[in-house]
């Protein structure tokens, strides 16, 4: 069964399948929309009812209304996200709920839980990383001038940047899929995805993970361009609780559509609440870690 919502959730495109008695909330995030969680929504409406919409930058919104773009308002820090996130919720009557975040919208769910924290029963934050940048006794995969070439080619071609970045982004041999997140990275205005790229790339929410007191597990894959897996264990080492983290043994950015079977497994392990250490495949080297991410700096340079 699908339900679709009015007001702000008809506005954020939201729609709850399955008939469960637990809501399991999917956040896509930078450049995709709901449809990212299809391969996975099937099997978790079975026992669930999960809730997924589009983040306001998505070409559902685009189409129906474009006053809603206000780049200085909603794109300059992730908490106007992490606001539209808990009035949707209250909007939708959720408390206690598990929120499944990918990439940007980990950060989101974070900072919403520390906001409110009865809405957050579990969080589960998939290729999640609190700052891209490189600093003193922390790696987050980028130095400045790799991210400023990123953003130039943003601002200097967005459609050609994005037709480099999205399959080394997503990784692997899969082509449909990396044509997949193309067409929805393509549907963003140009203007928003540089001005959210800025937030998101330049960003540092290292405090912030420190705030968060709502169980959490720490999903990643053993090769991400993106957020490599030492982002994985500085937020374990930082965040209360000691998160676990699973590492799923394929490339990329996106386990939701190149190993959706071995996220959903993940995910099963994560709201059982089980122990467990660290879930890690050893198969991929750091070294190749490193050379996945010089390709997606070189990405930078087609758009330009």
């Amino acid at each position: 069964m699908v339900v679709s919502g009015k007001g702000l959730s008809a506005t954020m495109n939201a729609k709850v399948i399955g008939t469960g008695n637990d809501f399991v909330i999917l956040a896509h995030g930078y450049g995709g929309d709901q449809s990212i969680w299809d391969k996975i929504v099937p099997c978790l409406s079975e026992k669930h009812r999960v809730l997924v919409f589009d983040w306001n930058f998505s070409g559902f919104h685009q189409k129906v209304n474009e006053k809603f773009f206000d780049a200085v308002k909603y794109y300059s820090s992730l908490d106007s996200f992490a606001d539209d996130l808990v009035d949707l919720m209250d909007e939708m009557e959720l408390r206690s709920c598990v929120f499944v975040g990918h990439s940007m919208s980990a950060m989101v769910g974070c900072i919403a839980s520390i906001k409110r924290p009865e809405l957050f029963k579990k969080l589960i934050l998939v290729g999640a990383s609190p700052r891209y940048l490189n600093a003193e006794d922390y790696e987050g995969g980028f130095e400045l001038p790799a991210i400023e070439q990123f953003l130039s080619a943003i601002e200097s071609n967005f459609h050609s940047w994005a037709s480099a970045f999205a399959p080394l982004a997503v990784g692997g041999k899969d082509l449909k899929a990396a044509q997949q997140f193309e067409t929805t990275l393509k549907k963003m205005n140009a203007e928003v995805a540089l001005s959210l790229a800025k937030t998101i790339f330049l960003g540092d929410r290292r405090a912030t993970i420190e705030e968060v007191a709502a169980p959490c597990t720490i999903i990643t894959t053993t090769n991400d361009i993106v957020a490599p897996t030492s982002v994985a264990y500085y937020m374990q080492k930082k965040m209360e609780g000691k998160p676990k983290v699973e590492i799923i043994d394929t490339d990329g950015h996106f386990p939701q559509v190149t190993a959706p079977e071995q996220l959903l497994d993940a995910l099963g392990r994560a709201m059982e609440m089980k122990d467990g250490g660290v879930h890690f495949p050893l198969s991929t080297t750091h070294e190749q870690v490193a050379q996945e991410q010089q390709q997606l700096v070189e990405a930078g340079s087609l758009g330009s």
